[in-house]
Parts: structure tokens; sequence; C-alpha cells
């Protein structure tokens, strides 16, 4: 199946300035939106607190038990349903009481039992100090730091080193525009949206190396064509595989976004961000980027494997 036939002939290395120009301001509202913010918006599995677990008799709107519990004063909390519209989970930011001595998690145990009296159960009350949250935080960097690392060692020894740097900075790209749109739209980093962003990582990964090994591919068999030409002939002939994967992948998590509930919201946010973006990175910036790197070294369509051999037959 083919969206868009073999002969394409779209110049998408020379529209580079406005893909970068484009680029830029992404990166720019991002980071502004993170300074305005404070940083990121971390949730309770990073920065502690208090996770509650309630059953109900009866299906009960999520609207008004979140009226309930902000009339309590407890500062922020979040309540999201967990598998049924009898089961929620309310989450409360870390403090060590909430007026009359009460901690926050009891607060809202209080102002539940006198709303609904018994039609409600506590099935679990389970606290994350911040210490551990800080420990967790610490772990999801590295976590990220490791993945783009093995990433560039892996793509420099399969390919080259100028492939490696211009996927890393793609996918550098892809992480902090969906960090970005989390900080936009004021949503919690947590531990499945850390989990969904290092799959954005593997998916754009995935799409990069695909025109990167028909750019590889087509420096050998069009020796002597500039090689901007090579690598819009590459990416007009791996465009349909690229739209066809994304369309069915968008797809499916358009599916999850909308009707997959609360629980799974923003981990299928991320990946909805994140696949867009990555499919978008993989043909405006690692390609523009890798020949940005090659005019610089000044390496020919010809690939710089080959002037580094000629150095040595020389020596």
């Amino acid at each position: 199946m083919r969206l868009i036939k073999n002969d394409t002939k779209i110049d998408f290395l020379g529209k580079r300035n406005i893909a970068f120009a484009l680029s830029a301001i992404l990166i720019l509202g991002s980071v502004i939106s993170l300074v305005a913010h404070g940083g990121p918006n971390y949730g309770i599995d990073f920065k502690g607190g208090e996770i509650i677990q309630l059953k109900f008799v009866k299906e009960e709107p999520v609207a008004n038990i979140r009226k309930i519990i902000s009339k309590l004063n407890i500062g922020d909390f979040n309540i999201q349903e967990f598998g049924s519209k009898q089961d929620f989970l309310v989450r409360v930011s870390q403090a060590p009481e909430a007026g009359a001595g009460k901690t926050r998690s009891q607060a809202v145990q209080a102002g539940l039992h006198e709303a609904y009296g018994e039609n409600f159960t506590v099935e679990r009350v389970e606290m994350v100090g911040p210490k551990v949250g800080g420990d967790l935080r610490k772990k999801a960097f590295l976590a990220l730091f490791y993945s783009l690392t093995g990433i560039l060692l892996y793509i420099t020894l399969r390919f080259e080193l100028r492939f490696g740097v211009a996927a890393i900075v793609a996918l550098a790209h892809d992480t902090i525009l969906t960090i970005g749109a989390f900080s936009v739209f004021d949503k919690e980093i947590t531990l499945s949206a850390v989990a969904a962003i290092l799959t954005v990582i593997g998916y754009s990964l995935n799409d990069t190396i695909v025109v990167f090994d028909r750019i590889r591919e087509n420096f050998k068999l069009k020796r002597g064509i500039a090689m901007a030409e090579v690598m819009n002939i590459s990416i007009n002939q791996t465009l349909s595989r690229t739209l066809l994967t994304s369309c069915t992948t968008l797809f499916v998590v358009m599916s999850i976004f909308f009707i997959g509930g609360e629980v799974i919201h923003d981990f299928a946010f991320a990946l909805l961000v994140g696949v867009g973006v990555g499919t978008y990175s993989s043909i405006f910036v690692a390609s523009p980027i890798l020949l940005l790197w090659s005019d610089k070294k000044g390496l020919s369509a010809t690939a710089g494997k080959r002037k580094k051999k000629a150095k040595k037959a020389n020596a």
C-alpha cells in the first residue's frame, strides 16, 4: 500500500531553514512555558504525596467528587476514574497537615464521608515521600540520558558519527517538545509519562534509521550527485512508508487518548505529541542536521569513509 507515488520530487532540504525556524519557535515556546511554570509539573511519583483509592457503591460522576474535595482547601490534587465509574484514584500533594491536625488524605476521607456517608470505601492509601520522589526523578533523567547515549554509540558504530549526532539532535528536539507540550497544557509528568517519552524516542529513532539507511544506500548508488539531492531522493523514497506508519500509529493513539480513560490519558497524550513531532523531525530535523554536519566537514555524497581510507593510503 502506497500513500505517495515513488517518483515524488519534494525538495524537503530546500525548506530546511523554514523547518529550523519553526523548531526554534516551538522549542523557545516550550522553554518559556517551563520557566513560567517553575519547571515541569511533576506528579506525586516525583515530588511525593498520597494516593487514595476509593470504591463507591454506585456510579458517581467524577465532577461531583472533585467539587467536594476542592471545597476542603487541601491544595493541589488530582482525581481520575480507575477502571470503572465506581472506582477512583485521588492524588494529593505532600503536606504534613491540612488543618485540625489531619493529613490531607484524612481530610479527603472525612470530607467524602460527610457527603456520602457509608456509600463508599477506602480501598488503599499510599504515601510517596519526597526523598523517594526525588530518587525516582533522578532515575528518570538517567534513563533518558542513558538511552540517548546508547543510541549515539549504536548509530555511530552502525553508520557514522555524523549520523549519530543528527539522530541525537532530532531525539532531543522530540523530547523537549513533548515535555513542553505537557507544560503548556499543565499536565503532570508522571512515571507513565516518562515511559511514554522513552517510547517516543524509540519510535522516532526507528523512523530516522529508515531514512538514514536509505540515504547511506543512495550514497553508494548515486555517486557524483550533490549530497542534498541524494538526501532528498532518499526522503522521497521512504515518504510513503513514513506517513503510512505514522498515520496508523496515530489512529491507535488517538483512540487510546479519547476513549482510553483518565488512567492512561497522559501516557496517550505524550505518544500523540511524540509521534507527530517524531515524524516531523525524522524528515525536517535529522536529515538537515546531517547535511549541515557533512557540509562543515567537507564530505561529499560518496561518503566520508572513503576519504579516511585515502588518507591512510597516502600515509
